[in-house]
């Protein structure tokens, strides 16, 4: 049986999230609010600034919450063969592997989420109960052409990121084609598309100044679907901030090669836990 540990991304947080692990961890706590210039543990038990669905925030408070949950699953003698996180889950996943220690994953996702939380003037939205050539097809019917998929979750669920004014042109085309439901997401920016090419160019140069170890345990990348190559941190690390994240692919990649894969989200919810179900079932 192979071990799979899965870790997930924004829109996953909630207050109340990682209670079980701050005593726990007092040093590494420590180490990150020094880093943040705030506590996390208050932002993810209390959030009395209302901050925690911000993006800046929710970022660094997300991956504190995965990886010390990590830590707590590596006490207890529980080891991965491989890993995979999606969007900001892929940094808790890189850290499990020894990519990086815990206070440059910090530090890395406090600068992703700051960027990031900077885009203005797009939005995302789900489509439901179409595959990913169906939602192809019905686009290029719309002859919309600003809109990208920004994550191809499962085989009914895709993913858009575009402007909003065209995210909401395409709702009624689709409802006519049969899909599902199509679902504004309460998101910024149009996240994982070609309208975050700036916070990827200063992102980039970032990564310029992180010194980065390989992986010690296979960790699937959002942006090949296949499992990290010596020197690829900074090029995918780069690339997946406007990239797709292929994350039906990723778990379908492990199904096909791991020995009776076997997974568990580390992390508050049970997002990824859904879509894997949704992945085996199509199957």
């Amino acid at each position: 049986m192979s071990k799979i540990f899965v870790f997930p991304g924004q829109g996953s947080q909630t207050v109340g999230m990682g209670a079980e692990l701050f005593d726990h961890y007092p040093d590494l706590v420590a180490a990150a609010d020094e880093v943040l210039g705030y506590s996390v543990r208050t932002l993810c038990l209390e959030d009395p600034e209302e901050s925690i669905n911000l993006t800046q925030f929710t970022q660094p408070a997300l991956y504190t919450v995965e990886a010390l949950s990590y830590l707590k699953r590596r006490e207890a003698g529980e080891a991965p063969d491989y890993l995979a996180g999606h969007s900001l889950g892929e940094y808790a996943a890189l850290f499990a592997a020894g990519a990086f220690d815990f206070e440059t994953g910090v530090k890395l996702v406090r600068k992703r989420g700051e960027l990031m939380g900077r885009a203005k003037g797009g939005g995302m939205a789900a489509v439901i109960g179409f595959d990913a050539e169906a939602v192809k097809k019905t686009l290029a019917d719309t002859g919309i052409d600003t809109i990208d998929i920004a994550n191809y979750n499962s085989p009914g669920q895709i993913i858009l990121s575009g402007p909003t004014e065209d995210l909401e042109r395409i709702v009624d085309p689709f409802e006519a084609a049969w899909a599902r439901r199509v679902i504004p997401l309460t998101v910024s920016a149009a996240f994982h598309s070609r309208y975050m090419v700036e916070a990827r160019e200063e992102f980039e140069k970032f990564l310029e100044t992180v010194e980065f170890g390989e992986v010690s345990i296979p960790v699937v990348a959002n942006v090949t679907a296949r499992p990290y190559q010596p020197g690829e941190i900074r090029k995918n690390l780069t690339a997946q901030i406007t990239s797709s994240v292929r994350w039906q692919e990723s778990i379908e990649f492990i199904l096909d090669t791991a020995e009776s894969p076997e997974f568990e989200e580390l992390g508050p919810g049970n997002v990824l836990t859904r879509l894997i179900q949704q992945i085996q079932k199509a199957r």
